[in-house]
């Protein structure tokens, strides 16, 4: 058996970043206003406005909308209209969670309800309902009327989708090879010692590594797949968010068992999922394998890939390296091993980070003696990166080509190039990828975190509060709003996205701060969806429609 290594994706597809965005906040963004369209029709004053009908039309056609945007998430053509299609959608999501919250405000004491809704407002909110109810009409006519979206490509979409974030994630993943000598000998031995290959018998043993994006997971685990020598046959595997089950189980099975064995398998005849998973369990039960699966976002298909694809009783000592991003999915995939073998990958040390950074402009620590103000510019820039070698290689890829004297203009203008630059489009990537892949609930609950400062401590219980009174909750039956505000926030320390600065004694997060690099983007993409804007950041000129949320100063 070979370890060459298999990348199981769709065909690579090259799609604009925003257009993804877009898609995705304008699909969040229904939720609420969903919620709200069927909480107000439910409501007998509803029935007593004559509106009822009208808001159950605007309730089911955004319901349409939002299946509609599901697909469109994942198409390369027709970018720019399905972005104004989407734009549309996310102003009247907006426009109508305020005016049915205000028709809420008004029936709220269902005894004064009558009271309490004069005639003149009965009057004007019943206008505004039917108002909405003819955008709606016309925004769902649009999609139509410009075949923004057909059936066979809403079929496309779905084999395509995340196709370009694959192909970022790959180059990445080859760019932070360069950072193979700094700082990354120490995660691998760690990785071989937790691997423990002199065990040579035993069940299959599940080691997870779990870090943000751009740390250089992809790269040890590569590192430690091909030192692996006294394993009978071996995998590598990147499952990502585009995983396809029968592609997954063609390719453990060349790369485990060989070429002729798939093509015997396959063998011209029509092949079921569950023949293939039953030949590869048969060939792996006395095998001492060694499979990585690489980039792992889902649950389910970690569920799937361990029930179908390994067999249970292998007692060999066989091993399986996963790298994924989720700390709550590590936990979950080692949760049958006997032990811990969770390995928490972290960004450089210092020292190291400005070693990379130096390597990469080819510049040395006796040039930071020599140049004014070096030093301080490249320890800004190692900050700012947040000592990720994804982010460290990238930034300094723009260096290099530059004088010393440039640096301080470059790193003033890293928020903005993030959004435009495509040298920076792999930076970029490493936080939509996560935003994008966020259920809709915690999309509102993480772009509401570009209203902080940069390196502000966010206090976990004042955060969640916020997140209650802006109604991103959503209450649970015999749970407390409080509790399920609390779970959104470890949710999303779990997958990386926020960083704890202040931890209790019981292991409990206190506080928090987000990474400079992520909130860069998380403003962009706040920004760009009219979600958010504060004047922390001093950015001027920008006066949108339809903003939903504004500051002078960051909240305390």
């Amino acid at each position: 058996a070979t370890k060459s290594g298999i990348t199981v994706e769709s065909r690579t597809v090259r799609r604009e970043i925003m257009a993804e965005t877009v898609l995705s906040m304008a699909r969040s963004m229904l939720d609420g206003a969903i919620s709200k369209a069927a909480s107000a029709a439910a409501d007998e004053m509803s029935l007593l406005m004559g509106v009822r009908k009208d808001i159950w039309f605007i309730k089911d056609e955004l319901e349409t909308m939002q299946a509609f945007l599901v697909a469109a998430e994942g198409m390369k053509e027709k970018e720019m209209l399905l972005k104004v299609w989407a734009n549309q959608i996310r102003d009247l999501s907006y426009n109508i969670e305020d005016c049915l919250a205000e028709f809420m405000v008004h029936v709220a004491s269902q005894s004064l309800s009558r009271k309490l809704m004069k005639l003149k407002d009965r009057h004007r909110i019943a206008m505004q309902i039917r108002d909405l109810k003819s955008r709606v009409e016309e925004v769902s006519s649009r999609n139509t009327r410009y075949n923004l979206i057909e059936k066979n490509q809403i079929t496309r979409a779905i084999d395509e989708r995340d196709s370009c974030m694959e192909d970022i994630r790959n180059q990445s993943a080859n760019n932070i090879d360069e950072a193979e000598l700094v700082g990354f000998s120490n995660p691998k031995q760690e990785l071989i010692r937790l691997v423990d290959v002199n065990a040579n018998n035993g069940p299959a043993r599940v080691v997870c590594m779990v870090g943000m994006g751009g740390l250089g997971k992809t790269t040890i685990a590569r590192k430690v797949y091909e030192s692996m020598n006294n394993f009978s046959c071996y995998a590598w595997i990147t499952v990502s968010q585009s995983f396809v089950r029968m592609e997954f189980l063609k390719v453990m099975i060349k790369e485990l068992c060989g070429d002729e064995a798939l093509k015997k398998e396959l063998g011209g005849k029509v092949v079921r999922e569950e023949n293939l998973a039953s030949y590869l369990r048969k060939e792996l039960l006395e095998k001492r394998y060694f499979v990585v699966l690489d980039d792992l976002w889902n649950i389910d298909d970690w569920k799937w890939i361990k029930t179908i694809a390994f067999p249970s009783n292998n007692s060999k000592g066989s091993r399986i390296m996963v790298t994924t991003r989720d700390v709550g999915l590590a936990k979950e995939c080692t949760l049958e091993s006997y032990g811990s073998f969770i390995y928490r990958h972290q960004p450089l040390e210092t020292n190291d980070a400005i070693k990379l950074l130096l390597r990469k402009v080819r510049k040395s620590e006796e040039d930071m003696e020599k140049y004014e103000n070096m030093r301080n510019i490249v320890t800004k820039i190692v900050k700012k990166s947040g000592r990720l070698p994804l982010a460290i290689l990238t930034i300094g890829g723009m260096l290099a080509t530059r004088e010393v004297i440039e640096w301080q203009s470059i790193y003033n203008q890293i928020p903005s190039e993030l959004e435009s630059n495509r040298s920076l489009e792999a930076v970029r990537r490493m936080v939509t990828m996560s935003y994008n892949h966020l259920p809709s609930h915690l999309k509102s609950c993480f772009l509401y975190l570009s209203i902080f400062g940069e390196d502000f401590e966010i206090k976990r219980r004042r955060l969640v509060e916020r997140w209650i009174a802006e109604g991103f909750v959503i209450a649970r039956v015999g749970v407390s709003v409080e509790d399920v505000g609390n779970s959104y926030f470890n949710d999303l320390i779990n997958r990386n996205l926020i960083q704890p600065s202040r931890v209790n004694i019981d292991g409990t997060v206190k506080n928090c701060r987000v990474h400079d690099i992520i909130r860069d983007v998380m403003i962009s993409i706040s920004r760009d969806e009219s979600f958010a804007c504060s004047t922390w950041d001093n950015i001027t000129g920008i006066v949108q429609e339809n903003l939903r949320h504004s500051w002078q100063s960051v909240p305390k």
